[in-house]
């Protein structure tokens, strides 16, 4: 596609967030091409977010929606239905764009055209401690982050919707996102697929991602993650991996673990030797998670965080995901009467 043809759309559903939707906002205007639209979908605010929107009124084209609460996924479809653009970005409201951001996308989009794209997150210097720990454990080859698709995986890697696009034939085919509230995007990859379409991870066209502010909120996050896989197999089997697994692996393997190391302290000799053989593996993982933490952020406390945050990533999302796949795999229960929260409300 010629850039002459190419009218990009962004698109941010956001439910209240004044403070980030201001600072995404503000990313945007220093933007080195301005070339674009910006859809803005209030999804049912209590504190509407007209104001925020009307004090960059004058700096970027920017039209504000209010609907009633749906979710994410039905209120991007919304956006869409009132962009004008032919190629959509979504972005939410909890990232920072940097000012070479939409002319990195132009210039893959020009050079080799794709029909839905994901791009990287990272930290900012100036997130806290625990949000760059989080991050770390999101991304990092070591942890959940490697498992996701990354730049060898040209054809099949999943955009997530922090920071995605999606052609508008591409939209027109699939429908754009499906019912489902948690799980949409790999959801959406995984469709468009089966529909022909490719996507692929554009490396340059980064993101800042401020991510979850609490361990209590980023433990919430993955357990719904985890759950929401065995809910995507269903629908997607063709595309189910024995990596879906590892996390559920990791925590029955840490129980395991310890008990066996338990047991070790009445044993002697070799038996004791093999007992505590997976504590100290176990041992040697979250080191390599400390070490690797600390160099990339020059901070041990962002190390010694990024355990603790590995441990709550796989501890949760591994105990959704045996969850979930207990009760729709074995109990054969309908999926949207044991996770109502996963579904939009229709």
């Amino acid at each position: 596609m010629n850039v002459e043809d190419l009218k990009l759309s962004i698109i941010i559903a956001v439910y209240e967030r004044q403070d980030e939707l201001t600072e995404l906002l503000s990313s945007l205007t220093k933007q080195t091409d301005s070339n674009f639209e910006i859809i803005i979908v209030d999804d049912g605010s209590k504190n509407t977010l007209d104001n925020v929107c009307a004090k960059f009124n004058s700096q970027l084209n920017l039209h504000y929606y209010y609907k009633s609460n749906s979710g994410p996924g039905k209120s991007r479809n919304y956006g869409i239905e009132k962009a004008t653009g032919n190629y959509f970005i979504f972005l939410d409201s909890d990232t920072i764009i940097p000012d070479t951001y939409i002319a990195s996308v132009k210039k893959e989009l020009t050079n080799n055209f794709v029909d839905a794209f994901g791009g990287p997150d990272d930290a900012d210097d100036s997130f806290t401690d625990l949000q760059k720990a989080i991050t770390f454990s999101m991304t990092s080859f070591l942890t959940t982050g490697g498992i996701r698709g990354g730049k060898k995986q040209i054809g099949k890697f999943q955009p997530r919707s922090f920071n995605m696009g999606l052609s508008k034939v591409a939209y027109e085919r699939t429908g754009g996102f499906a019912d489902l509230r948690i799980g949409e995007d790999p959801d959406l990859s995984m469709r468009l697929w089966e529909n022909g379409f490719e996507t692929r991870l554009f490396q340059d066209s980064k993101v800042i991602h401020k991510r979850r502010t609490s361990l209590k909120k980023f433990a919430k996050q993955v357990y719904q993650f985890g759950v929401a896989r065995p809910i995507l197999n269903q629908r997607h089997p063709k595309y189910i991996k024995p990596t879906f697994w590892f996390p559920s692996l990791f925590f029955v393997g840490t129980l395991i673990a310890l008990l066996s190391y338990a047991v070790s302290l009445f044993c002697e000799g070799n038996l004791q030797f093999i007992l505590q053989t997976p504590f100290v593996l176990w041992l040697i993982y979250l080191f390599m998670i400390f070490l690797l933490s600390t160099i990339r952020f020059s901070s041990a406390i962002v190390g010694l965080l990024s355990i603790q945050t590995t441990l709550i990533q796989f501890f949760n999302y591994g105990y959704g995901f045996l969850e979930s796949q207990f009760k729709l795999n074995i109990l054969k229960k309908n999926p949207k009467k044991s996770f109502p929260s996963h579904f939009h409300i229709d």
